[in-house]
């Protein structure tokens, strides 16, 4: 079985920065354990795989360990490829997936990502994260992932995780997120995934499905800019709209290759 594989690096205009999706178009499904043995060979933390059934499209994401419910960069990493190498065509892309139907509108060379609100509530934290974490956070919060408050941006940037600790919890399918108010940005975040084979997310969209409402909240607006301070970094552009939150970002194109699955 012969398919296409295209690399994108998702939430960047810049190569070599944001976060890189692997994609793999399909005509029909294959075993779980085949798309599981793709994610793993890419080498990435996300592969997205879709099906397009004309009115919408079935797409689906896979880490080298578990199936997403929701997944912003290779969603994102999806329409970049709908739009600028398999000339799709529509400036509105509907996607069937296990989290709803989302839409992305491409607007120029940026991405606007639809995406449920997923409000986070108080929660208290795991012992064993709090002895994961070099600097413990002001508040804590609980949506899919866990969501810490910190007092500023270079308390984010100086945030180290010992692993050895961090891996004996297990969040599937969640992680956790920490995050501040930003010097330059509205607001700044990082991301972290116990047990998993990369253990920092570079740009992370779903986590923004619960940082977007809280952040609309305590800072009094809707549109927001936001950066994942990871490494390689990315810029998000943020919008609250109640029961939905909009996610934008740019994507560029890294590889466009091809696979062999026997």
């Amino acid at each position: 079985m012969k398919l296409d594989l295209y690399q994108i690096d998702a939430f960047t205009d810049e190569i070599f920065r944001g976060n890189p999706a692997c994609v793999v178009p399909l005509k029909e499904w294959p075993d779980d354990e085949i798309l599981f043995n793709i994610t793993r060979e890419n080498a990435v933390a996300e592969t997205a795989f879709f099906i397009d059934n004309g009115s919408s499209i079935h797409l689906r994401w896979f880490t080298p360990e578990i199936e997403m419910d929701l997944c912003g960069h290779a969603t994102l990493a999806a329409a970049h490829v709908l739009h600028t190498i398999m000339n799709y065509g529509r400036q509105e892309i509907v996607f069937t997936t296990a989290s709803g139907e989302l839409i992305v509108m491409v607007n120029k060379d940026r991405y606007n990502m639809n995406f449920p609100s997923r409000k986070p509530v108080p929660a208290e934290l795991p012992e064993i994260i709090y002895r994961a974490l070099n600097i413990k956070p002001k508040a804590v919060l609980k949506s899919r992932d866990y969501i810490l408050i910190y007092e500023s941006e270079q308390e984010i940037l100086d945030i180290e995780i010992d692993r050895q600790v961090f891996d004996q919890i297990n969040l599937d399918p969640g992680g956790l997120v920490v995050t501040a108010r930003g010097a330059d940005l509205d607001f700044v975040s990082r991301y972290f995934t116990p047990q998993s084979t990369i253990l920092e997310d570079p740009v992370t969209g779903s986590a923004h499905c619960s940082l977007i409402p809280y952040w609309s909240g305590q800072l009094h607006k809707t549109h927001m800019v936001a950066m994942q301070v990871s490494e390689r970094r990315g810029t998000l552009y943020c919008s609250d709209q109640g029961e939905r939150v909009l996610i934008g970002g740019k994507a560029r194109t890294y590889s466009v290759g091809t696979c062999w699955v026997v």
